[in-house]
């Protein structure tokens, strides 16, 4: 019976290993020409900063967006603001914790075709070890084989446990993470 019921499962696993669809293209981001950056309130002005140290695995078919496959794995401790005194605050345990939590990631399976270019892609995002639901607005051209992506996405940084102990006069709650990307396949 043991016998019979592997060959069963290796005779499934090729038939429908043939049988497959095909996959989406595979896109691969040029560092060199991307950036993954945030926008913040600050009492009266607006900090902005970037990650300088991220990757991004993406699958994507305009003509199939709902099969799209998009993941980033975001190094905080790699933020950078310009600002000395930010920037040697935000590793620490209040803000992203990058000793316990070295790693942020977002995973979205799927997107969404709003109109000409423009898409968004539902997924979630894991910072601190806290997984919150976000949205990824995007525009993308495509020409020959290099992708040009810009997107936006919004969160409270308190949903994060994002710097719970400075009131939000001080730094506001709502973070823009923008997207700045080009990738070739």
């Amino acid at each position: 019976m043991h016998l019979k019921f592997c060959s069963y499962l290796a005779a499934a696993a090729f038939t429908f290993g043939t049988v497959a669809p095909s996959l989406a293209d595979t896109w691969n981001v040029d560092p060199d020409r991307s950036k993954l950056g945030f926008e913040v309130q600050q009492g009266q002005g607006t900090v902005q900063g970037t990650f300088e140290t991220w990757t991004a695995t993406i699958e994507f078919d305009p003509q199939k967006p709902e099969d799209a496959r998009i993941s980033a794995r975001i190094e905080p401790a790699s933020a950078s603001t310009g600002n000395a005194q930010f920037d040697g605050t935000i590793p620490s345990k209040d803000w992203f914790d990058v000793d316990g939590f070295p790693v942020a990631e977002f995973k979205a399976d799927g997107a969404q075709k709003i109109d000409g270019t423009s898409y968004k892609a539902d997924g979630v995002l894991t910072i601190k070890g806290v997984t919150q639901p976000i949205t990824l607005e995007f525009t993308l051209e495509i020409d020959g084989d290099t992708a040009k992506a810009d997107g936006t996405a919004k969160l409270n940084r308190l949903d994060y446990k994002l710097g719970e102990g400075v009131g939000s006069d001080t730094v506001g709650d709502a973070v823009t993470v923008t997207l700045d990307l080009t990738a070739v396949r």
